[in-house]
């Protein structure tokens, strides 16, 4: 395992199974959060980065050094799913006998019934496959999920750790639902600098959903998070009324 530097942000990722992807960044840059996912996307063959696992299974620790007193300073917080991992994550980190602080999170995050939705789309997450790889920025990234710009140039914008939580609901899949998937997914990466999870959801299959969602029509996109809940009915193709659904984390 390699050395960690004397100051360094770590960052690290698990699943709900125990699996855990982790990087340790001596230039504290932004943004590790989805070169995790997408690590854990090629690992387990994912159809999707799991952009949801971010709020509720994230662990992080900052060490700074006292330039005149050369004094350590540590905090580390983890998720209240994962804090049980504290020996792991101080092996990996190498910050033996550090206490780590739970994360303070909103009361409607990480809800149970939220997180069982998305079990039947990620079955690998919920999978035990004893990993625990360390993600590197030289070599590591090119293989991932390399990022369009220098981590240097990246613009830096407030990210809630949540992101946005889209859903769309359809009702059956066709040429013209592929579509539409294929554009919505194409402008959430070209637009987006926050997390997201967007859940494809068929009327037919899952009417409960709908009916607790209030859909009328299809295909209609919601924005069920941050509140409050928006929505689009109809067409897909306005740009400027998708934008316009996304537009309140990134102001």
């Amino acid at each position: 395992m390699a050395s960690s530097p004397l100051a360094f942000k770590g960052i690290a990722l698990f699943t709900p199974g125990g699996d855990v992807v982790y990087c340790v960044d001596p230039h504290k840059q932004i943004r590790w959060h989805i070169h995790l996912c997408g690590a854990l996307q090629h690992l387990l063959g994912l159809s999707e980065l799991p952009h949801f696992l971010v709020p509720c299974y994230t662990a992080t620790v900052d060490r700074s050094i006292d330039s005149v007193t050369h004094q350590v300073f540590q905090v580390a917080e983890a998720s209240p799913l994962v804090i049980r991992y504290q020996p792991l994550l101080n092996a990996m980190f190498e910050t033996p006998d550090l206490v780590w602080q739970p994360t303070q999170l909103r009361s409607t995050v990480c809800d149970p019934i939220v997180l069982a939705t998305y079990r039947s789309q990620f079955p690998q997450l919920w999978e035990s496959h004893d990993l625990v790889v360390r993600y590197e920025q030289t070599t590591t990234a090119t293989q991932f999920s390399k990022p369009s710009a220098p981590v240097e140039t990246l613009k830096v914008t407030k990210v809630d750790p949540q992101g946005y939580v889209l859903r769309l609901f359809i009702s059956g899949h066709s040429s013209a639902t592929q579509r539409t998937l294929q554009n919505l997914h194409h402008l959430l990466e070209q637009t987006l600098d926050q997390p997201y999870t967007l859940k494809v959801i068929d009327v037919k299959q899952h009417p409960e959903q709908a009916e607790q969602d209030q859909i009328t029509a299809t295909p209609t996109l919601v924005r069920a998070y941050p509140p409050p809940m928006l929505r689009i009915v109809g067409s897909l193709e306005n740009v400027d009324q998708l934008l316009g659904l996304l537009k309140v984390l990134d102001e």
